[in-house]
């Protein structure tokens, strides 16, 4: 590490033009802008961010994306982003096809516009306009590179589902009951057409529970806080910071 940060700084000047920017990391003390100054620049060293459809990727966009994403492990370890290399960024939301069964057994080919999307053992796939977007004009509850980050640290199982291996000291159980007991709340309220107490999406799955509630803890934790005492709780010990931005 001590080798990466010698040979490959980020200039202090885009470091700073970038991060001053970025309202999720205005909670941030300087000991801590330090700290994940190293990890972003360990980011940058180990994985590639390649723009496609003629994007250009400049080394602010890098920047922007890699100190989000080290933001989810700023009190972790860096093996939580092993086992993959790259982060494909495209202009803007792409399509893609996926297989789909249905209860008979039939296959279907289904095509649809993602914003993001995090392959379990391959890369990461954003949009830059909805980086962009969320990195500078932060929204309640909206970060794509959070979300998308998220789901590779829940998938370090083997497999996303809303389970990601707890740090030590932490109780399965507990963070089963708030977890699961929050999703299931949250899903009859959408299945009934009630108001949800955050975004919707977040019913799909519960990986995409998971990865939803990561983005509230970072951009909005008092409406987590408020409307999930027990899931703030837990985001707390296994993100181990308490995000009072």
């Amino acid at each position: 590490m001590r080798r990466i940060l010698k040979r490959h700084p980020i200039p202090h000047r885009i470091w700073q033009s970038v991060t001053r920017r970025v309202p999720v990391l205005k909670g941030l003390d300087a000991v801590q802008m330090a700290h994940l100054r190293e990890l972003t620049t360990w980011f940058l060293h180990s994985k590639s961010i390649n723009g496609v459809q003629g994007l250009d990727v400049t080394l602010p966009m890098r920047v922007a994306v890699a100190a989000q994403a080290c933001l989810l492990i700023l009190n972790l370890d860096i093996d939580c982003f092993d086992n993959w290399a790259e982060v494909i960024l495209y202009p803007g939301a792409f399509r893609v096809n996926h297989e789909q069964v249905d209860a008979i057994g039939l296959v279907h080919n289904e095509a649809s516009d993602l914003t993001g999307e995090s392959w379990l053992r391959g890369p990461v796939i954003l949009s830059w306009d909805d980086v962009g977007r969320d990195t500078y004009h932060s929204q309640a509850g909206h970060n794509i590179v959070l979300h998308e980050f998220a789901h590779k640290l829940d998938g370090l199982n083997g497999v996303a589902n809303g389970m990601p291996p707890l740090r030590r000291g932490m109780s399965r159980e507990r963070w089963t009951e708030a977890l699961s007991g929050a999703y299931d709340t949250l899903c009859r309220q959408v299945a009934a057409g009630e108001s949800a107490f955050i975004n919707s999406y977040a019913a799909t799955s519960p990986a995409e529970f998971f990865a939803v509630v990561s983005e509230y803890f970072f951009t909005a934790p008092d409406i987590l806080k408020n409307c999930c005492p027990g899931v703030h709780r837990q985001l707390t010990l296994f993100y181990r910071q308490e995000a009072a931005r």
